[in-house]
């Protein structure tokens, strides 16, 4: 099974990209994730790699901004390129899912900070409420 959870603070800004060939959009971010144990007694964190895809992309880059808090759910992807005759191996979390927790202190607000924001049209004070459990559904 390949199943990482992660909840982290991004590093900065996510890049986004131009489409594949495919038409597939991606975007990458890094998050630092601080480890539950030093022997020092140091704070220390790791920073992992993180690349999502299509509609996914395009929330984390229009609500996310170096410093935002999310929880990452997905699969550690493997890699490797050669630089300067050197063999060099990558590991990214290939994210299903991100949740997004908190936003950066100071950062400006440009629309809920969840998975999925809400319609402009339906606000909280315009939802049904029922009086009575006769008239639910289920």
């Amino acid at each position: 099974m390949n199943k990482v959870f992660l909840i982290g603070r991004l590093t900065q800004d996510p890049q986004a990209s131009t489409p594949t060939e495919g038409g597939h959009t991606y975007c990458r971010f890094s998050i630092a994730v601080n480890r539950s144990y030093s022997r020092d007694g140091d704070n220390r964190a790791d920073f992992i790699n993180i690349i999502t895809w299509d509609a996914l992309a395009s929330n984390c880059v229009k609500y996310l901004v170096k410093g935002s808090q999310v929880a990452v759910t997905g699969s550690i992807q493997t890699g490797s390129y050669e630089r300067d005759g050197v063999r060099r191996q990558t590991f990214d979390i290939r994210a299903d899912q991100v949740e997004f927790l908190s936003r950066a202190n100071g950062a400006p607000q440009q629309g809920q900070t969840g998975a999925a924001p809400q319609s402009k049209d339906q606000s909280i004070d315009s939802l049904k409420v029922v009086e009575d459990d006769d008239d639910m559904p289920f």
